[in-house]
């Protein structure tokens, strides 16, 4: 009778393990290459103007420096605007609201043509930054709903394959365009690049608010079963973070480990920004017999090795169930790779080390995702994703402009302190859990 029960009860398990490893694979399939797309588009509009420096700096009489804020001042609005946003999807939800961001990013991001002086770019920057902000937290957001903490790093990955395939796509496809298009109807090239790529943003958010779905249990796409597992577990999961840390009231985001994560996550948010602002024009500095479309072409071989890396450490990540050695390793690499940059021994060997500080660099970011979804939940993790964002992109305001004051060996520099604050909140936090 015993052995029975043994039975019935090993087969139980079976059951449910199998249950919930097809119900997270249809929900994997059905969102993740849908908000990856959203998410590509998302970086391509915000980054383009990166690579529109190429004519824009001069056809605006703009300087080094005046461009560069200009870049930053996107953040601006993007800091003011992240943390309501948040908290305001959270109330309407993600169908509605992220509709509502990609549909305005779109068209304003289309209005940077219209930029005729150094005042109109700040100001349109900043309604961009306004558009957009609570897009990627919403989205960090959205997945803690519908995926386990044990999936979450490897299904960030997947989302943030959108952050390399944009520049993979974009950068020749932004090459292209100001090659082949600049004087087209009358239109500088930059013009049709922020046209042309800002309405496929305003389509994809119309279709956002018919594909999405806002939570596990409004699913009809899943089977009652497999809905009912996927609710049990999330309800399940949120308990034991509440019990366990106490962290589900908006106050919970002034807790010590959000503003340790902050400070992490600003080292990384300037490397990132400085790198998608200048990695066009560095690479231009060192191959300058190439033309518009070729440095589109070559300036994209960084991210491609970034898309690899972000999957192979988030998997790795989630597989080992550990985070602290994955992060310090990530952020060595891009020590590493800045350094080797910076040092400046040849053209190939500069290239090198933008490669291996662009795959450090983003493969930090899923890992690092996990880390506030881990302990907050509710309000709290609405609100603290969207606070951690916004604030430690207050470094993105200044992040071009101190690569283009203090140089390469500045970012190697930023990235070091991040790799020592990674080693302080990883002690901590473990000696928090054993006391």
């Amino acid at each position: 009778m015993l052995l029975d029960d043994n039975r019935s009860n090993e087969s139980g398990l079976m059951v449910d393990i199998d249950l919930g490893k097809s119900t997270l694979k249809k929900v994997a399939w059905r969102l993740i290459p849908f908000i990856c797309l959203l998410y590509l588009m998302n970086i391509i509009d915000r980054a383009n103007v990166g690579f529109a420096r190429l004519q824009m700096q001069d056809d605006l009489r703009l300087s080094e420096d005046t461009f560069n804020l200009g870049y930053g001042m996107f953040y601006v609005g993007y800091l003011l605007f992240e943390v309501p946003s948040n908290l305001l999807m959270k109330r309407v939800g993600a169908r509605l609201w992220i509709a509502r961001i990609m549909i305005s990013w779109g068209l304003i991001s289309s209005l940077n043509m219209f930029a005729w002086d150094q005042w109109s770019f700040y100001g349109l920057r900043i309604c961009l930054g306004i558009a957009e902000a609570g897009f990627f937290p919403g989205i960090i957001l959205y997945l803690s709903y519908w995926f386990p903490e044990r999936e979450r790093a490897k299904m960030t990955a997947f989302f943030m394959m959108a952050i390399g395939l944009a520049f993979v796509f974009g950068n020749p496809l932004s090459g292209f365009i100001m090659q082949y298009l600049d004087s087209y109807a009358g239109l500088h090239g930059w013009q049709w690049l922020f046209l042309l790529e800002g309405i496929p943003s305003v389509i994809l958010g119309i279709s956002v608010f018919y594909y999405l779905t806002d939570y596990p249990r409004d699913a009809s796409w899943l089977s009652p079963e497999q809905r009912g597992w996927l609710v049990s577990e999330m309800e399940k999961e949120e308990q034991q973070r509440k019990q366990r840390f106490n962290a589900d009231r908006l106050s919970a985001v002034l807790q010590w480990r959000v503003w340790l994560l902050i400070a992490i996550y600003s080292t990384l948010a300037v490397g990132t920004n400085a790198s998608g602002a200048y990695f066009p024009k560095l690479i231009k500095q060192q191959f300058d017999y190439l033309d518009t479309f070729q440095i589109g072409l070559l300036s994209a071989l960084p991210h491609i090795c970034a898309i690899v890396g972000m999957i192979v450490f988030s998997i790795s990540s989630d597989r080992m169930n550990e985070r602290r050695g994955h992060l310090i390793v990530a952020a060595l690499l891009a020590v590493v790779g800045w350094s080797l940059a910076a040092a400046n021994f040849s053209p190939v060997i500069a290239l090198v080390g933008l490669c291996i500080a662009q795959t450090g660099m983003m493969s930090m970011i899923p890992v690092f995702w996990t880390l506030p979804t881990a302990f907050l939940t509710g309000a709290a993790l609405a609100g603290g994703i969207a606070m951690i964002n916004s604030v430690a992109n207050i470094g993105g305001i200044f992040a071009a402009t101190i690569l283009g004051t203090y140089g390469l060996w500045s970012m190697a520099v930023i990235h070091f302190v991040g790799v020592v604050l990674l080693i302080t909140v990883q002690e901590n936090s473990a000696k928090e859990r054993t006391s």
